[in-house]
């Protein structure tokens, strides 16, 4: 046999062990609604899981495995959660907070501080340990934050603060 058909069947079997999907060492802070969230994305998954298992030999092996790493990486997460306190203050940003903050042009952004596994940035929903996040975590309205970005550090002014 020569070493190429070798190698091709080595291959074969590598692409059907998806990579894991790495967990953040970071606390699992989660909003009321994150863990929400979690919840209906483990059932999700049991549901597809379900579906590609009852079609026996005719299943899609990789959508299977596929689906088996992302039930382990979901129902860690789900074990691991640690639901905050929705945010309840006006006058310092929480997890859970609705933050309006203004740049050095003076433009006006407005974002929701939330965990990692509910951060959509298209949605205003910024991750609480992100840059962004550790910038406007813990400060006080009218307060003048540094945001350290890899584009170059930015003063921002937190201008009003929501409760979620």
């Amino acid at each position: 046999m020569s070493r190429a058909f070798v190698n091709e069947d080595n291959a074969a079997a590598q692409a059907d062990q998806p990579v894991e999907r790495q967990v953040s060492a970071q606390p699992n802070y989660v909003t009321p609604q994150g863990l929400s969230q979690l919840q209906a994305k483990v059932l999700e998954l049991q549901t597809l899981h379900a579906e590609q298992s009852a079609k026996g030999d005719q299943a899609d092996k990789q959508r299977l495995a596929d689906l088996e790493r992302d039930l382990r990486y979901f129902k860690q997460r789900l074990g691991s959660a640690q639901v905050v306190p929705s945010a309840t203050s006006g006058e310092k940003v929480q997890i859970g907070s609705w933050v309006t903050y203004a740049d050095e042009q003076g433009t006006e952004h407005r974002v929701q501080l939330v965990g990692e596994d509910q951060a959509d940035v298209a949605h205003g929903l910024i991750n609480f340990a992100s840059p962004l996040g550790r910038a406007l975590l813990g400060a006080r309205l009218n307060d003048e934050v540094l945001w350290l970005r890899p584009a170059g550090d930015q003063r921002i002014e937190v201008i009003r603060i929501e409760p979620a």
